[in-house]
């Protein structure tokens, strides 16, 4: 597909949905509540009313028709972007290069299911409400403290990952967040110059719990179709 998209201050989102997943056969389109996974998060980004467009990006035939019967745009991506080693930032790349005029972009998991229409729009509305940065990911605290993470050495004993913090007390700790499988946001030249959502400037967007689902194993997804 090659179609460019005239000029539009609205976002695009994007939603990448390989077919060949493999530590979970075909997850992007088990079912939950009677729908495929990605058919959520279409929903959900459609129903945030923010987006131009949701584009879902994927090289399996059966996803790009779940996702055009839930409303979504599609592109097929090339087969070689569909590969183990193929990345998130490649895939939305690919997308950017065929909307060339877009301004910036969400790339929300096709597993983010939980993730509710108010908190996409906010997320949008603490993008663009700076110009101090290009880029916001959704996060979450981590439940312990990762300054006392440990490693297990070569004799079976532990040791503190990081020995520098030794002896100092948990509440002297700065807060550490990760990226929890929801969503990340970029200005889109930003994005194709860093290559990476990691980029300079990079802001968090607490993302609640009750609305986090990073499904990547069998586990993850039977944790999920009990609630």
């Amino acid at each position: 597909m090659s179609v460019e998209k005239t000029l539009n201050l609205k976002p695009i989102a994007i939603i990448p949905a390989r077919g060949n997943s493999k530590r979970l056969p075909r997850k992007n389109i088990l079912p939950w509540k009677g729908t495929p996974l990605i058919g959520h998060s279409i929903k959900n980004a459609i129903a945030s009313n923010i987006f131009s467009e949701v584009i879902v990006s994927s090289e399996d035939e059966e996803i790009l028709s779940y996702a055009r019967e839930y409303g979504a745009k599609t592109v097929r991506r090339r087969s070689t972007l569909s590969q183990d080693s193929s990345t998130v930032v490649e895939v939305c790349t690919d997308v950017i290069n065929t909307y060339k005029s877009i301004d910036s972009f969400c790339c929300i998991y096709a597993t983010a299911v939980k993730l509710r229409p108010i908190t996409i729009a906010n997320s949008f509305f603490d993008f663009s409400d700076t110009q101090k940065s290009d880029f916001l990911m959704g996060v979450s605290l981590y439940n312990y403290p990762p300054q006392q993470a440990l490693v297990e050495s070569s004799s079976g004993n532990l040791q503190l990952l990081n020995p520098s913090f030794k002896g100092i007390q948990s509440q002297k700790f700065q807060n550490c967040y990760v990226s929890n499988g929801t969503f990340y946001w970029s200005r889109a030249k930003s994005f194709l110059l860093e290559k990476s959502f990691y980029g300079i400037g990079l802001r968090p967007f607490l993302v609640p719990e009750d609305q986090v689902s990073d499904i990547n194993t069998e586990e993850d997804y039977k944790n999920l179709i009990k609630n």
